[in-house]
This record gives C-alpha cells, sequence and structure tokens, in this order.
C-alpha cells in the first residue's frame, strides 16, 4: 500500500521528534537525521505551491541537492524568504541523506546545533506560507 504524502505534517511530526530527541544526548545523532528530514519537508511543502516546485527534481531529492534544485526555480519577490534560506550556504550545510547510515561519532563532530536552527527556520517559513 502506497503512502500519501503530506510534507506539512511530516515536517511538523520529523522536526516534533527531532527536538525531543535532540534535548537527550544520547539520541544526538538520530535527532540529527530527523532535523534534515524536517527541513526538506518543510522545503518541499513550500516548493509544491511555485511553478515547477512539484516536479520530481524537487520532490525527490534530498539535502543539499534540493537546495540547488530550488534556486533553479524562477523565484519573484513574494519568495524573498525562501530565496534568502536557500541561498545561504550554510543552510544545513554538511547535512546529507547518508547521515542515516553515519557512525554516532561522525555526527557528533557536524554542526548539528546549527542544522536545528536551519531546520526550525524552514519549519517556520513553511508554517507561514501562503
Amino acid at each position: 500500500m502506497a503512502y500519501t504524502s503530506d510534507m506539512k505534517a511530516a515536517a511538523r511530526r520529523l522536526s516534533t521528534a527531532a527536538e525531543q530527541l535532540h534535548a537527550q544526548p544520547n539520541h544526538r545523532a538520530v535527532a540529527a537525521y530527523l532535523i534534515g528530514l524536517a527541513a526538506e519537508c518543510a522545503l518541499k511543502f513550500v516548493a509544491s505551491s511555485l511553478p515547477g516546485g512539484n516536479s520530481e527534481a524537487i520532490q525527490g531529492e534530498h539535502l543539499p541537492r534540493l537546495r540547488t534544485a530550488l534556486r533553479e526555480l524562477q523565484l519573484g519577490r513574494r519568495q524573498q524568504a525562501l530565496k534568502r534560506l536557500i541561498d545561504s550556504d550554510a543552510f544545513m550545510n554538511e547535512w546529507k541523506i547518508d547521515i542515516r547510515y553515519a557512525r554516532n561519532q561522525d555526527i557528533h563532530n557536524k554542526p548539528t546545533d546549527r542544522w536545528r536552527t536551519d531546520a526550525v527556520s524552514a519549519v517556520n517559513l513553511m508554517e507561514g506560507w501562503a
């Protein structure tokens, strides 16, 4: 049975779980993975309302390539908040979907607190998106 995608609900669910796990030092590695997924889902939700944003090139992509694909969309003045987020080279920098296979110590050396802040920014953008 296939699942119906709901990027907004997924972003909220993943963000909530990531916050709970991030507060526990022994679970920071899995929190880091969920943080990135929450950011991805939030960006995909926002993109879905833009011309070309529902394409497989956007909806099937993961960070950091998702950010690159979003940069290729024609964003207007109304999308400046999204543009600022994805144009920042620091946004979710070093997060990759392959983190799901990483050793815990490899993740502990990554900027997980910054990723958390970035994901919160993406989810907040999603929540305010009209």
